[in-house]
């Protein structure tokens, strides 16, 4: 008998149908993961488990019996951890301890509150508030509160979509050692593909209509190492064929543009179709950062945050700017974007100094910052009247029109933003950037409040749509395959305060890049490697071993 099975599940609201027919057996002491994007029923999956919700038809038992409720036997784990404020870290994992065992002595009920505390490493912020605690460190209390209530299963919902990449591969390995020393059974729900691969004994994709594809089990031998799987060939092909099947169910075909784009010249002189740009003497330093430094006044005195920031880029060349929380990656950004000014040291662009924000200098920022009650189109021309001001409003119309067709939105050009998704908003503002025609793309992990599958589409709309243009772009970003997707080279950041360029890799993988081919590639997983073991040797803000690279190499 299965420990938790669902039988003929389906589930609809209203007239619109979530989940359809899902069979599914779940083994004790098993780790299931069901990985699904937005929209595709997963919270939903979740609820029907722990009896949140009711199925509209089918049944789900737990141990041979229908689920008509919430269960102690059953603990969840959610995205958004609800930890009580005024409480400290013990109190709040107490609560837990305090509901089900409350014929245990005082001491007897604190030793199973250290226990589960100090199984989540947080025995030195015991006595911390919520407040006082990082977001990694709170879903720790939220694991261990959800632990100690003793549950024979646990249903995790994205328990780590909300955390920085780096607090959530250690989370989730903190998870499976968990989960090795109590055998507990897992269902986990996520849209990350490695920490799948990382947590499970199989992987269940959900598909777009709401029914459950094919499982795939994980032969890789417990316990995981994420830096040693990426040697792991299961992990490579399993990675690739997972990948694959979800960018095939999930994203749908492009529709190729009808559209030309007009050949007007917008007034910092970059053609509008840029591909044909004149060769000249700069393109080998077409942007050139000398000697950059970021200080700020503090009561302590003055914070150094980037130092020695040398770095030239050829003109069209593509820069991915990678490191750890607070090594001044998005500080580096806003000084060339004339956002944040320069404390010492100089940015060049064609020639000229950087002094203050122009369009010339295009910016896409983590959330696209839209007028909601403005039309995408509308949104889209902002700053196109200035940029091309000898084009006739016809001919500006056709650059916005071109370019929204270009990022997938040829249907959505007349929707407000208000109505748009996340996603959708951002291709809003990859347009916009575009359509100013500018010396330089400056992209500030653009993706980063996206699902993973969102994420890989916009990430080769952005290819598709930067192939055409070829303008020189520097994209911050903490995802190394985001990294390394994009760029020529990969330049990688030391710990901040002080941050300087510590490696930098040069990324000779074909062009026109897909992940699906890089996945394929022989050479894509020895870049992957070398960024990661960067990042691992910087890893918890330590300072490496080794010392950043001298100056000559940062200025190739």
């Amino acid at each position: 008998m299965a420990f938790l099975e669902l039988k003929s599940v389906s589930k609809s609201y209203g007239e619109t149908p979530v989940l359809k027919d899902i069979d599914l057996a779940v083994e004790e002491g098993e780790f299931l993961v069901l990985l699904g994007f937005s929209g595709t029923g997963k919270t939903t999956l979740i609820n029907l488990m722990a009896g949140l919700e009711m199925p509209t038809r089918g049944e789900v038992l737990f141990k041979g019996r229908p689920v008509t409720e919430p269960g102690p036997e059953r603990g969840v784990i959610f995205q958004n951890y609800s930890l009580m404020p005024w409480l400290t870290v013990s109190g709040n994992v107490g609560l837990a301890v305090d509901t089900m065992f409350p014929g245990l002595s005082k001491a007897e009920r604190a030793a199973k509150v250290a226990h589960y505390v100090a199984m989540v490493g947080l025995s030195h912020a015991a006595g911390r508030r919520p407040a006082e605690l990082s977001g990694g460190m709170r879903q720790r209390v939220n694991v261990a509160r959800a632990l100690a209530m003793d549950p024979e299963m646990l249903l995790l919902d994205e328990p780590l979509s909300a955390l920085d990449a780096l607090t959530r591969g250690n989370l989730a390995e903190e998870i499976e050692k968990i989960w090795e020393a109590d055998k507990k059974t897992c269902v986990l729900i996520t849209n990350d593909v490695d920490e799948a691969i990382l947590l499970a004994d199989r992987i269940i994709p959900l598909n777009p209509d709401g029914t459950l594809a094919e499982a795939i089990r994980v032969d890789i031998p417990r316990p995981r190492d994420r830096s040693a799987m990426n040697h792991d060939a299961t992990f490579k092909r399993l990675r690739a064929r997972v990948t694959t099947y979800l960018m095939d169910v999930g994203i749908e075909a492009k529709v190729e543009g009808t559209r030309v784009l007009p050949n007007v010249t917008p007034i910092h002189g970059v053609p509008a179709a840029v591909a044909t740009a004149a060769q000249s003497a700069l393109d080998e330093k077409y942007l050139e950062f000398s000697q950059l430094h970021k200080i700020y006044p503090t009561p302590k005195g003055p914070l150094t945050v980037v130092e020695d920031f040398d770095l030239k880029l050829r003109k069209g060349e593509f820069i991915s700017l990678i490191g750890h929380s607070g090594c001044g990656k998005s500080t580096v950004l806003t000084m060339v974007a004339g956002l944040n000014e320069v404390s010492k040291g100089a940015i060049k662009l064609d020639g000229m100094e950087v002094r203050g924000a122009d369009p010339e200098r295009a910016v896409v920022f983590q959330s696209p910052s839209l007028f909601p009650w403005l039309t995408a189109r509308e949104n889209c021309a902002i700053g196109v009247d200035r940029v091309y001001p000898r084009a006739s409003q016809a001919e500006r119309q056709d650059v916005v029109d071109y370019y929204l067709e270009r990022v997938g939105l040829a249907d959505a050009m007349d929707k407000p933003a208000a109505d748009l998704s996340n996603g959708m908003k951002q291709r809003v503002g990859i347009a916009r950037a575009f359509a100013l025609s500018p010396k330089l793309l400056l992209l500030d992990e653009p993706f980063g409040m996206l699902d993973s599958l969102t994420r890989w589409e916009l990430q080769e709309v952005l290819m598709e749509v930067w192939s055409r243009t070829k303008v020189t772009a520097i994209c911050v970003t903490h995802d190394v395959d985001e990294a390394i997707l994009l760029a020529d080279r990969v330049v990688m950041m030391t710990n901040g305060p002080r941050a300087t360029i510590g490696k930098i890799t040069h990324v000779d993988l074909p062009r026109p890049r897909t992940r699906k081919a890089l996945l394929e590639h022989p050479d894509y997983y020895a870049y992957r490697q070398e960024v990661l073991d960067f990042l691992e040797e910087y890893e918890h803000g330590r300072e490496a071993k080794s010392k950043p690279a001298p100056k000559a190499l940062a200025a190739e």
